[in-house]
């Protein structure tokens, strides 16, 4: 995959300036390096030191972090000294394919284009939580970091020896273990918690180097970073819309967009590992209150009201009825059918965020259920029988009763299972 550098035009003192106005909308940066003798800063003047505390001079190499457990296959060349300036990130562009080389000349011809970043954007889901990742180079993505993150030489070593740099907000909803490693599938080892830092935009939650992207599946290259310098985005979103492929998303990043979440920017939603190709994928819109408008031609496709024991009818991905058919037979054949109540079931497909956030809920593909919602309220033990969520288990679903932050209503779709 083409990783470009500088495109015409040199840095500026203006964009400098915009540079730091996005490091205010952003707010404080916070930094936490997971090694020994590093720890966790509030203090937005320690995105210029090395990992809040530990390390060289900002901008200086350092070693890679050595971390126990640590894969050294998911790791790439450090990317040494920081010796480009930095850029201002003004529009995400992903789109479902790579962008080809002679689109992405293309791109960098326009007028009030002064910079290109491809990278790939793709999305993993955690605990019915939609995890945005970008994977990245770290080398040349750190010039679109806000603040004075370009320089912190700690963070772009840790990312390229194969660790998580997230947002600290989510990073507090993420179930990392003792030793702050996550589970992002059961395809691959777990990875490790690296640093908390701001994210670009709301587009991404976490970063992490290409050979993880490459490991999670992601499409090499679908995603573009754009600077246009002196520029207003605006210059630059209309034709390249009209460039790119109807189903791509373009999306502005500058101090007016950051605030919240553009109603008229089309969004993409896609899940990797074992279920992407069962569950396509989709561009949506959000729509307020907390929702969101899917393409319609993806609802089509993908989703459909047919009946199930036990509940009845039910509106789910088509990806998901024959195995819980199977999971809601086994159940009324084992005398247990009184054990799930219909009048307390909660759904199925629902297109939404999860409540205060800008994550997918995994009911936005129509993979998830929530059972007995009255007795099994997030971060309680819960009242499902556990004969009933082990034969959901057997039959691929995951249970929201295991999770770090417990939802034991809640049931997804974690692998395909089919009935023989």
């Amino acid at each position: 995959m083409r990783r470009p550098g500088p495109t015409a035009g040199p840095f500026r003192g203006p964009a400098a300036i915009r540079a730091g106005l996005a490091a205010s909308v952003v707010g404080a940066v916070f930094l936490a390096a997971c090694s020994a003798g590093t720890t966790a800063t509030d203090d937005p003047q320690a995105a210029g030191t090395e990992g809040g505390g530990g390390g060289g001079a900002a901008g200086q190499p350092s070693a890679q972090p050595s971390v126990a457990g640590l894969d050294p296959a998911y790791a790439v060349e450090p990317p040494g000294r920081f010796k480009s300036l930095p850029r201002t990130a003004d529009i995400v562009v992903q789109a479902q394919d790579t962008i080809d080389e002679e689109t992405l000349a293309a791109i960098e011809r326009m007028k009030g284009v002064e910079a290109v970043e491809q990278l790939s954007l793709l999305q993993v889901s955690v605990e019915n939580r939609v995890l945005n990742l970008a994977a990245v180079d770290p080398a040349t993505y750190r010039r679109y970091a806000p603040g004075e993150l370009p320089q912190n030489q700690e963070v772009w070593d840790r990312i390229a020896a194969g660790e998580l740099a997230v947002g600290k907000a989510v990073a507090k909803r993420l179930p990392f273990d003792d030793d702050d490693f996550l589970e992002l599938t059961t395809e691959v080892p777990k990875i490790h918690l690296g640093v908390m830092a701001p994210q670009i935009t709301n587009a991404v939650d976490a970063v992490v180097n290409e050979k993880w992207g490459e490991a999670l599946g992601a499409t090499p290259g679908n995603a573009l970073l754009i600077s246009t310098g002196l520029a207003a985005p605006d210059v630059v979103v209309e034709p390249l819309t009209e460039m790119l492929p109807k189903d791509t998303s373009v999306e502005r990043l500058d101090a007016v967009a950051r605030y919240g979440l553009d109603p008229d920017a089309v969004q993409t939603a896609q899940v990797v590992g074992s279920l992407a190709e069962a569950i396509g994928v989709f561009t949506y819109r959000p729509i307020g209150g907390g929702r969101i408008a899917p393409d319609p031609a993806w609802v089509r496709a993908n989703i459909s009201t047919q009946p199930v024991p036990i509940l009845g009818s039910v509106t789910c991905n088509n990806a998901i009825f024959p195995q819980l058919r199977a999971a809601l037979e086994e159940i009324v054949q084992r005398g247990l059918a009184d054990e799930i109540n219909p009048d307390e079931y909660a759904g199925c497909y629902y297109p939404r965020f999860i409540a205060g956030t800008t994550t997918l809920s995994n009911h936005s593909f129509g993979t998830a259920l929530d059972f007995n919602v009255p007795g099994n309220l997030r971060g309680t033990v819960g009242e499902m029988d556990r004969t009933v969520v082990s034969i959901f288990k057997k039959w691929g679903f995951a249970w929201g009763g295991d999770w770090s932050y417990t939802d034991p209503m809640h049931f997804e779709m974690a692998r395909i299972v089919r009935p023989g």
